[in-house]
C-alpha cells in the first residue's frame, strides 16, 4: 500500500460505526487517522483497538477544526495525498481507489458527489441544491454536491485550500479557496448511503453556510 496516502476520518460519537469504517478502509490504505472531536462515547477507544492513529480533542470544536487537526498531523508524517471520509458509514471506503486514480490524473482536489436518489432525504436534497446554486452564483464554482465531505487533495493543494471554519462550513470554504486559487479539480460520483436520514447539514446549518458565503463574497473575494 502507498505510504504517501493518508485517510482522515473526522468522528464525533460514532461508536456504532467507526469500527466497521476502519476495517473496510484498511483494505485500501495503510495510514489511517481517526480525528475524534471530543466524543463522549467509546469512539476513541474502539479506534485505538483497531490499531490506527487516534487524535482526540478534549472538547467538541466542530468538523472543520478536527479535520484540520488530522490533516496537519498527516502532513508532518509526509502525506502526499489526503482523503477525508466520514465516520458514520455514509461514505463507502470501497470507493477510495476512485479518488486516488482521479488525483493521479494530475488533479489538485477531487470532490465526491452523491446522486440525487430516493434514498436522499427531501430536506437534505433541497438544502444541497440551494447551497450549490448560491455557491455557483457567488463564486462561479459549479460543484454538484458542495456539502459532500468525501474528498481527496494533494499536500500542495491543502496549503491553498486551508480553511478557517471550525464547523460544517469547511466544505464550502474548501471549494471557495480551490476556486480562488484556480486549482484543478475533478468530481467523482459516490454511492448515496444514509445510516441516519437526518444527520449532516441541517436546515439551520444551511442558512449559516449561505450567510457566511455572502459575507465572504463581500469582504474577501
Amino acid at each position: 500500500m502507498n505510504e504517501d496516502i493518508w485517510i482522515i476520518i473526522p468522528a464525533y460519537n460514532e461508536e456504532k460505526n467507526i469500527g466497521k469504517v476502519i476495517d473496510k478502509t484498511k483494505e485500501y490504505v495503510k495510514n489511517i487517522i481517526v480525528a475524534d472531536d471530543g466524543s463522549r462515547d467509546d469512539t476513541a477507544r474502539i479506534a485505538k483497538e483497531k490499531d490506527v492513529i487516534v487524535l482526540k480533542h478534549i472538547v467538541n470544536l466542530g468538523k472543520g477544526a478536527v479535520l484540520k487537526t488530522g490533516c496537519e498531523y498527516a502532513l508532518k508524517k509526509g502525506a502526499k495525498i489526503i482523503i477525508a471520509i466520514d465516520a458514520d458509514g455514509q461514505h463507502d471506503p470501497a470507493e477510495i481507489p476512485k479518488f486516488i486514480d482521479a488525483i493521479k490524473e494530475d488533479n489538485d482536489i477531487v470532490f465526491g458527489y452523491r446522486e440525487f436518489t430516493k434514498e436522499m432525504p427531501f430536506v437534505l436534497k433541497i438544502g444541497n441544491l440551494f447551497i450549490n446554486g448560491v455557491s455557483s452564483l457567488l463564486f462561479g464554482i459549479k460543484i454538484k454536491d458542495t456539502q459532500c465531505g468525501y474528498r481527496a487533495f494533494t499536500a500542495d493543494a491543502y496549503k491553498n485550500i486551508k480553511w478557517e471554519a471550525q464547523d460544517y462550513y469547511v466544505e464550502s470554504e474548501m471549494i471557495i479557496n480551490a476556486g480562488k486559487k484556480k486549482l484543478k479539480y475533478k468530481e467523482v460520483p459516490i454511492q448515496t448511503i444514509y445510516q441516519d436520514r437526518y444527520k449532516g447539514t441541517i436546515f439551520i446549518d444551511g442558512i449559516k453556510i449561505v450567510l457566511k458565503m455572502i459575507g465572504w463574497k463581500i469582504t474577501r473575494w
